[in-house]
């Protein structure tokens, strides 16, 4: 299993609602591919740096997960399909990356280090 980070784009005209059906379906989607989430964060609205599709701004999300290589490939084509997603990204973390991903979202406490008593 590797470790990946996802960014998404969506079109800015999404609903509340339509937003985080989206999230669920590409979580979902992880799930049936053989992988698990480790952590979602969605951004919201935010200004682009240059216009996509005529739109100058984007709802945004960031998903980390774990996936069996071969995964890949079925979610980047998913992501191509999907006509709410502008842009999208993934990036493979190596162990570094994992570990400061977990201690930027626990408060700048790393795995290794002991509660003390």
């Amino acid at each position: 299993m590797n470790n990946y980070e996802l960014m998404v784009i969506f079109t800015p005209v999404l609903s509340e609602e339509d937003f985080k059906a989206s999230q669920k379906k590409f979580q979902d989607l992880i799930a049936e591919l053989g992988g698990s989430t480790v952590h979602t964060n969605p951004w919201g609205l935010k200004s682009l740096a240059y216009p996509i599709q005529k739109k100058t701004t984007g709802i945004y999300w960031v998903l980390e997960f774990t996936l069996p290589a071969p995964g890949i490939e079925k979610l980047k084509i998913q992501l191509l399909r999907d006509e709410q997603v502008m842009r999208h990204m993934i990036n493979r973390l190596d162990k570094n990356a994992v570990e400061y991903n977990y201690v930027k979202r626990n408060g700048g406490f790393p795995k290794t280090e002991k509660a003390e008593a």
